[in-house]
């Protein structure tokens, strides 16, 4: 059973991954878009609109798209007064409970609130509001549901580690995912 969570883990971890990679590579397309509309409207005295809308909507895509790769390498925020020095095991228990408790049902809740604002976009094939804008925003909207199912994955993850580790079964977890004394994912590949 260990073993079978232990391979799931490392699934969502890869598919978490390579979705990360890719979508990081927003962030060029994103700073050399925006600097082209600057340079367009400054040195040309115009700009297309649906440039501006592009770089709007590859920001949305891309944090959307890489907030689970960020929750896989332990890159969020957090306030860890308590949790750096903490041991694994309390660490393993602090990550179960804030997945199950907070976490997951956050998930859930996005993805169902999402899901019929997704749907609705997707019927009326929306399109920016601005005249002259960027077309299939409801391509946009979707990624609403990528972070849910995407966080949610990593979330099971994280919970999956917590219980090997409770289990004393940390040799199946990845050395790019263990617990260490910086916090999640310090000791990555």
């Amino acid at each position: 059973m260990l073993n079978t969570l232990a391979a799931l883990m490392r699934v969502i971890n890869g598919i978490n991954n390579a979705v990360g990679q890719v979508f990081s590579w927003l962030a060029l397309g994103i700073v050399l878009l925006c600097f082209w509309v600057v340079v367009e409207r400054h040195l040309f005295g115009s700009t297309q609109l649906w440039a501006q809308d592009l770089y709007v909507w590859l920001n949305g895509a891309m944090f959307t798209a890489v907030a689970a790769f960020a929750l896989f390498r332990g890159d969020h925020v957090r306030v860890d007064i308590f949790y750096r020095p903490a041991s694994t095991r309390t660490k393993a228990i602090a990550d179960l409970v804030g997945v199950c408790v907070f976490l997951l049902p956050f998930m859930i809740v996005t993805y169902l609130y999402a899901m019929p604002f997704v749907q609705r976009s997707w019927r009326l094939l929306e399109s920016s509001a601005n005249v002259g804008g960027m077309p299939g925003l409801y391509i946009l909207k979707s990624f609403i549901i990528v972070f849910a199912v995407l966080v949610g994955l990593q979330g099971l993850a994280m919970a999956i580690r917590s219980l090997l580790v409770l289990n004393d079964r940390e040799d199946l977890i990845p050395n790019n995912f263990k617990y260490s004394a910086y916090g999640d994912a310090s000791a990555r590949e």
